[in-house]
């Protein structure tokens, strides 16, 4: 059998997709390894999201091309959205490239790998692809990611996103629920939806809350998450839904990006401050022991002292579990990518970690309220840093570490939290009544 190799570069997305990549392949054939070295085919599931990504794949390609030069049969090619996005530029700097297949092709990639070894590239979009047919091969683990629509319809002006993977597409809600009764069978204990625009989910017939509200409803599957969600489309039925659902965990990824309106109209983020304070007000009143976190970007074009300080203002009322903070940086493609920087990159990095500092003041002070509390843990497995303790998941999506003792992953435990960091917190085992 062919064997095949894949690394994965990017966000949860991209991850699910290399799971789609390696039971489309292993359906027709191909066997999976963990070694480059003993692959026939290698394969670079890339991002075109974050800054430097584009050098950090070319670095690797070239790193990986001694595997092609000791045997030429091996086939070595790039995937995703940076093959979507640059295949002129990857195709120029590495001619050794076998194949560059965009988000909608793979499931054309078995046949074009088999064409006798000719170079081949294959970047179309296909506004019906979902691959609702074709069954991911996961590592296994507590926790399944699963994507139920791909693409993106916002356009935000920072964003490649749907220039690469095309316009919003839902799977169909019967394939999907139909995947997460197989994972409950196959031991997974939690599902964590994926989109681009997750709430934008529609199959024509359900909507996202109902989607929601079917999943929690399945036997084996104890907690039900999903991210990223827009704002603009978070309706107050998904609000009833998580609210009223036990299984739907009390954790929301709420991306804000600015907490200016003058460059969120830049952005064309379809929502105000005023909008999303609100949003975020019906969250906590439904939901009062919600976890929230975000995505914020600084330095966009045109913003100013006092667009940064209202970006710090908003962050200091929210108060954020946690957030996800980025310079800006231009992506060709964007409609801000023609627009002047105005923000030097010294004056970006200064923000960033302006905003860094607050955030991990933020998280450490709520993560404090929380010593002496007892909560439901998932666990997962040994933890990384000390030996015979576990780590797991809370329902809000913390990191809690614990003595272990015979507990096994899979398991739901409750842990009495007596520490905690920014990131961590730390307890024990409540002792059964």
């Amino acid at each position: 059998m062919p064997s095949v190799y894949i690394e994965t570069y990017g966000c949860q997305m991209n991850l699910a997709d290399t799971e789609l990549l390696f039971g489309h392949l292993g359906r027709h054939g191909y066997q999976r390894t963990a070694d480059p070295a003993a692959a026939d085919v290698i394969l670079l599931n890339t991002c075109a999201i974050r800054e430097h990504a584009e050098e950090r794949v070319v670095g690797r390609l070239g790193d990986l091309v001694r595997f092609k030069t000791r045997r030429p049969a091996v086939q070595l090619g790039v995937a995703g959205c940076m093959a979507q996005h640059l295949r002129e530029q990857l195709l120029a700097r590495l001619p050794f490239v076998d194949f560059i297949v965009g988000p909608d092709a793979y499931r054309r990639l078995p046949e074009m790998l088999g064409n006798g070894g000719d170079p081949f590239t294959d970047i179309r979009l296909d506004r019906d692809e979902t691959y609702a047919d074709i069954v991911p091969q996961r590592d296994g683990g507590v926790r399944a990611w699963v994507t139920i629509m791909r693409g993106c319809d916002k356009f935000c002006t920072f964003c490649i996103v749907p220039y690469v993977r095309g316009r919003e597409r839902s799977l169909p809600a019967a394939a999907i629920l139909d995947q997460v009764r197989q994972l409950a069978a196959d031991g997974y204990r939690e599902v964590v939806y994926l989109g681009q625009t997750v709430n934008a989910y529609r199959d024509g017939t359900v909507g996202f809350a109902e989607l929601l509200r079917r999943t929690a409803a399945i036997d084996g599957i104890e907690r039900v998450r999903f991210t990223s969600p827009h704002p603009s489309d978070m309706t107050d039925d998904v609000v009833d839904a998580m609210a009223n659902a036990p299984k739907l965990c009390p954790q929301v990824h709420l991306p804000v990006q600015s907490g200016s309106d003058r460059i969120l109209e830049r952005m064309e983020r379809g929502y105000t401050v005023e909008q999303y304070l609100d949003l975020v007000q019906r969250l906590r009143r439904a939901i009062p022991d919600l976890a929230l976190s975000t995505d914020i970007i600084v330095g966009f074009p045109g913003e100013e002292e006092s667009d940064f300080e209202a970006t710090v203002a908003l962050m200091r009322r929210v108060g954020y579990d946690n957030a996800f903070m980025f310079k800006y940086s231009a992506r060709s493609g964007t409609k801000a990518f023609k627009w002047p920087e105005t923000v030097p990159d010294a004056e970006k990095a200064r923000r960033l970690q302006a905003i860094i500092a607050l955030q991990e003041e933020q998280a450490a002070a709520i993560n404090r309220t929380l010593v002496g509390v007892t909560t439901e843990v998932l666990v997962e497995g040994p933890a990384r840093r000390r030996a015979g303790w576990l780590v797991g998941k809370t329902p809000q999506f913390k990191t809690l570490v614990f003595p272990a003792n015979g507990e096994q992953p899979g398991d739901l435990v409750r842990v009495r939290i007596a520490e905690t960091t920014a990131h961590t917190l730390v307890g024990h085992r409540e002792p059964e009544a």
